[in-house]
């Protein structure tokens, strides 16, 4: 299996979101849009409960790590919360299976992950990328730094602990080094 790249252009971004909508779900779409906005690995997304949303900020443990992670959420995942929300006002989960809802002896569960990989694995090859769960996290990373070229702000979004595993991380490569050294010239 090949390791999954993070979506440097914006425009596939979107597409990605398109597909997935168009053939999947809004659920898969969204599990996407927040998950580009969170930088949460997955099990931790589609683990959130409404209860972990307090006002206008996102708070759990993670399970990899048991690192808290404090994140406010932008005005675009809000957006996408409520709506969610609205729609499924019994939800425990915001990302809840709804195979689970209609057995009535089923505890609710959020969405599993395989069933995320796959759907994005399919698009993946539709749109001729190594995409996964990763993609969303690695994707965010990507583009923080591409817009700040802070490293330590990266990592710390990420909860990394080294400069080399996030920039690996996130797909910066020589080819990246290399172009920042033509571009900025002094």
């Amino acid at each position: 299996m090949p390791e999954v790249q993070a979506v440097k252009d914006h425009d596939t971004v979107k597409l990605i979101s398109f597909l997935l909508e168009k053939q999947f779900s809004q659920q898969l779409a969204d599990v996407w849009n927040i998950g580009l906005n969170l930088a949460l690995r997955i099990s931790d997304l589609l683990s959130i409960k409404f209860d972990d949303i307090q006002d206008d900020r996102l708070i759990i443990r993670e399970s990899k790590t048991g690192k808290l992670a404090n994140i406010q959420l932008n005005a675009t995942t809000l957006t996408r919360i409520a709506r969610i929300r609205q729609e499924h006002p019994n939800h425990i989960y915001l990302f809840q299976s709804y195979r689970n809802q209609r057995a009535k002896t089923v505890k609710p569960a959020p969405l599993s992950r395989r069933y995320v990989c796959r759907a994005l694995a399919m698009v993946g090859e539709e749109i001729k990328l190594a995409l996964g769960t990763h993609s969303m996290r690695k994707t965010r990373g990507y583009h923080l730094y591409q817009n700040t070229k802070d490293i330590g702000r990266v990592m710390k979004m990420l909860r990394h602990s080294s400069e080399g595993v996030t920039l690996r991380y996130i797909g910066i490569e020589q080819d990246d080094v290399d172009q920042d050294f033509q571009e900025l010239e002094l």
